[in-house]
């Protein structure tokens, strides 16, 4: 165990574009179904808590290292897939998955589109793609990280060190699944979220949630009134969220997808369903303004 976390840890010191493309550069043919030793190491820890998701889905996912760890050492992983050149100014989407740990089918579901984008070369806007953003709760099957903190309590929203504590403490009885740090982003996991916010610049942020079955929306857009089988239908704002932070204070619509079940996938027309959906309300309501 020792041995692949050190394994693992390492994979901050090496850029990924080398680490990734190295080794297909070597073994061309093994392209679809062999991977980079730390790609490989990653997947073996994280794809038997993954619905549906294979080792070898894990592997072809070509997913690159960020250069940020969490804070038991696994590597945050990403995939971007750029716009066709031939658009100008294309639109740019961060989807993220799995910022609570136990919500397993929301990290599943992210690779299941990270197969269509890869099917589609000429892509109409740019992604980028993080499926697991908490994978030591995942690895735990807890919803907070490693350190007991709900990152999706853990963003810099206005008057978080008044609100943030009294809300955990009042309003949730001080449930441990909701603690939401003694600092905002004090997490290695939050950070590198609100980090790649700063310099990506997303027109809008895609996450993804389970079990409550609904779509909600924080930020200047329309919302949807469906994906799939799945109805919008408020969830709420709260001291910490990253719809507050991104979608009130900073004027990035967040859209959140809350999948029906945090262990059982969607039947693939599903999965296909809420993707084709929410490609139509992107196209229809998000619009490209400067940042």
């Amino acid at each position: 165990m020792w041995l692949l976390s050190a394994s693992l840890f390492s994979l901050t010191a090496v850029p990924a574009s080398f680490a990734i493309s190295a080794e297909m550069s070597a073994h061309p043919e093994n392209a679809l179904t062999s991977a980079p030793p730390t790609l490989d190491a990653w997947c073996k820890r994280v794809t038997p808590r993954l619905p549906k998701v294979s080792l070898a889905d894990c592997r072809t996912a070509k997913l690159n290292v960020s250069g940020v760890t969490s804070v038991e050492g696994l590597a945050l992983m990403l995939r971007d897939f750029p716009a066709d050149t031939k658009r100008k100014h294309p639109l740019r989407i961060l989807l993220i998955g799995g910022i609570h740990g136990d919500e397993h089918t929301a990290s599943s579901i992210v690779f299941k589109w990270m197969e269509i984008l890869q099917k589609n070369r000429a892509q109409e806007f740019q992604w980028k793609v993080a499926p697991i953003i908490n994978p030591d709760g995942l690895l735990a099957r807890k919803r907070v990280n490693a350190r007991g903190v709900d990152l999706n309590r853990n963003f810099p929203t206005a008057d978080w060190d008044k609100e943030a504590r009294v809300y955990w403490e009042k309003k949730t009885k001080s449930d441990p699944r909701r603690f939401p740090g003694n600092a905002p982003i004090s997490e290695p996991e939050s950070r590198w979220v609100f980090d790649t916010i700063k310099y990506f610049k997303p027109h809008v942020i895609i996450s993804v949630h389970a079990p409550f079955g609904v779509l909600d929306l924080d930020g200047p857009a329309k919302p949807p009134r469906r994906f799939g089988r799945l109805v919008y239908n408020r969830v709420g704002v709260y001291p910490g969220s990253l719809g507050n932070y991104s979608g009130i204070h900073q004027e990035i619509p967040v859209l959140t997808i809350e999948l029906p079940n945090a262990l059982k996938m969607p039947v693939d027309v599903e999965i296909n369903r809420i993707w084709q959906d929410m490609q139509v309300w992107i196209r229809n309501n998000i619009s490209a303004r400067k940042k």
